[in-house]
């Protein structure tokens, strides 16, 4: 059966369509444990396809992780750790990759990447708002591009970039969620300005889920399923505490769901650690490509796709700085992690200083609703503190404690667990040239806030 798999993928090219939310939590998809959110195309997906359990992203914030993933280069190489950066002159992304091969490289949607020669993706024009239902607009825009691609028997990479999860929450219908009935997650504080907000973002998750389907319902119709492989991610953590903007895990662990007819087998589950970074050199290898040594710091999983046992690495690695935030690009408080199957461990070289965000401290944001909450329970107090205040190193048992609520680093029962993966950190962080978060972030700041395009930016 192997084998014939394989002699299918090798005599035709496989299409690749890749549908990208914007700043979604991986665990308010069904497939993931959400008790509430809605996402029936996409856990049927999983049904059909492969559910990716560890999936991490180096940076939980847009432009680095867009970057990562179009070029299956690290942040750190690429020269995009902070928010709103442009990669450096002579990275090379997928584009590059896969047009040599005969494809059609394209992005509808949110680019948020740079420069154009690095990303030197077809753009399709497509009339996408943040303020309203932009579903419509991608499926017009992506049949004409399948009609196209099928005319000419010509294979395609299709990137569709919603904007769906990122906030301000506008589109989908939030009167699907009943915000008193909602089940909230033990790493936040169950506040009503947090459950107003929930309802709202609820209601973009299940929007993106739809166009999900549509998009399914689309390649079906044209007759270009069997022959794609259909990727669906969750991209970075949402805009509430401990996710986007930090290095836990609600920040980096992205949601990933694959599926490939003849190829994937249905229902089947991949629980290897992968690396944004892994996916452009993936596509590559699926499409008969071959990359040089240097061109990718990421791994193929393909093997991973056909169902064989692979390890692609032992750990994952995770960074975050201020830089280039609002009301916070001068702050100095970078973060570093590292990743294993079972632990995590985070590095705060500046601890003695706070760490904040805009988005956790401004009138009417969730962060800044559960001050009302201090001194009301141990857990309140403790999660309000972690807001702002972080020991210099974080070490969580991600088996006994999945949402990390309880560090663990200096108990005695965790002390070579701690010491060996400290080791592993400072080494690549060496091998990376950033054995200095605090300087790096330094660097930085005097770097300026310019956006993919180059030009001075307001947060979107």
């Amino acid at each position: 059966m192997k084998a014939c798999l394989i002699a299918h993928t090798a005599a035709e090219k496989p299409n690749i369509v890749f549908l990208l939310a914007d700043d979604m939590n991986r665990d308010t998809w069904g497939i993931y444990g959400s008790k509430d959110c809605k996402t029936p195309n996409i856990d049927k997906l999983a049904d059909d396809g492969m559910k990716f359990h560890r999936a991490y992203c180096s940076v939980a914030m847009c432009a680095p992780f867009r970057q990562e993933l179009y070029s299956g280069r690290s942040p750190w190489r690429t020269g995009t750790l902070a928010n709103h950066s442009r990669s450096k002159a002579g990275t090379r992304s997928l584009p590059h990759y896969l047009k040599p091969l005969g494809y059609r490289v394209a992005l509808s949607g949110k680019s948020h990447v740079g420069p154009q020669g690095a990303y030197p993706f077809e753009i399709l024009k497509t009339k996408t708002s943040k303020t309203k239902d932009s579903n419509g607009a991608f499926i017009e825009t992506a049949n004409k591009f399948f009609d196209e691609c099928r005319e000419k028997k010509t294979p395609f990479c299709l990137f569709i970039a919603s904007n769906d999860g990122h906030a301000p929450f506008t589109t989908g219908d939030a009167s699907q969620y009943d915000k008193d009935k909602l089940t909230i997650p033990p790493y936040w504080l169950d506040t009503p300005v947090l459950r107003e907000h929930l309802v709202k973002y609820y209601a973009e998750i299940t929007n993106f889920d739809r166009l999900v389907g549509m998009v399914r319902a689309s390649l079906e119709k044209k007759g270009l399923w069997k022959n794609t492989l259909f990727v669906v991610c969750s991209e970075q953590g949402v805009q509430f505490p401990f996710a986007k903007w930090t290095c836990y895990d609600n920040g980096l662990h992205t949601g990933m769901v694959m599926s490939w007819p003849g190829v994937i087998k249905a229902g089947s589950q991949a629980g290897t650690l992968i690396s944004m970074a892994d996916v452009a050199p993936t596509f590559v290898d699926a499409a008969g490509g071959k990359l040089k040594e240097g061109d990718v710091d990421g791994k193929s999983f393909l093997k991973t796709l056909r169902g064989e046992k692979q390890v692609l690495h032992e750990y994952v690695f995770g960074a975050f700085t201020n830089c280039n935030i609002s009301a916070n690009r001068d702050r100095i408080f970078p973060i570093r992690s590292i990743r294993s199957e079972g632990f995590s461990l985070l590095y705060n070289p500046n601890y003695r200083q706070q760490t904040s965000n805009i988005t956790l401290s401004t009138e009417g944001s969730p962060g800044m609703s559960w001050h009302a909450l201090k001194g009301k329970s141990e857990k309140a107090d403790a999660l309000i503190r972690k807001l702002h205040h972080r020991p210099e190193f974080e070490l969580y048992d991600l088996k006994n404690d999945p949402y990390e609520l309880r560090n663990v680093n200096g108990k005695p029962e965790y002390e070579e667990v701690a010491e060996r993966m400290k080791k592993a950190l400072r080494a690549k962080l060496k091998e990376l040239g950033d054995s200095d978060p605090i300087a790096t972030e330094k660097s930085l700041v005097k770097g300026g806030g310019k956006d993919g395009g180059g030009k001075k930016r307001k947060r979107k």
